[in-house]
């Protein structure tokens, strides 16, 4: 009898886990002209992109839609756009578990740099999960995977004033 409890006790904590996973959104807010918050159906509608990293000797391939598409639909300024006062700005990526990041809106945009980031939903296939998140931001140019954000649920845009 006591297995049993502990059997259902799991599939508790189980589906509980699977159905916020599945209900999670990535919020983007701030200086946008149009707050937003995005679930992994409505990234699957956008233009996916992938990309491969290598870490801790194992490769994954992870899918998604590059950051730069996500800005653009909530209005942040972006390649002729992206002058004077627009250029001090940046996007504070924050994760369920209070870690941060600050990506400049220059190194989030191709017609600046050549480094697109990700914001990706899936890896080798499968939707991320677990201790990734449902969410994960890949910046694959990096030399070391600290601002590759794992369980990634806000962007906040962010205007400098001086």
């Amino acid at each position: 009898m006591h297995l049993r409890r502990a059997v259902f006790a799991l599939w508790l904590s189980l589906a509980g886990v699977t159905a916020q996973e599945s209900s999670a959104t990535v919020q983007i807010t701030g200086a946008v002209k149009q707050a937003l918050d995005l679930s992994a159906g409505d990234l699957a509608k956008m233009p996916r992109a992938a990309v491969k990293t290598t870490g801790n000797g194992m490769e994954t391939m992870y899918e998604g839609v590059w950051l730069h598409e996500v800005l653009k639909r909530v209005g942040v300024a972006q390649g002729e756009a992206l002058r004077g006062k627009a250029l001090a700005a940046y996007v504070l990526a924050e994760a369920q578990d209070g870690y941060q990041v600050v990506f400049s809106l220059g190194e989030l945009d191709p017609a600046f740099i050549d480094n697109e980031i990700l914001l990706a939903d899936t890896g080798n296939g499968k939707a991320l999960s677990g201790a990734q998140g449902r969410f994960r931001l890949i910046v694959p140019k990096d030399k070391h995977g600290a601002r590759s954000v794992r369980m990634l649920t806000k962007l906040d845009v962010v205007q400098v004033r001086k």
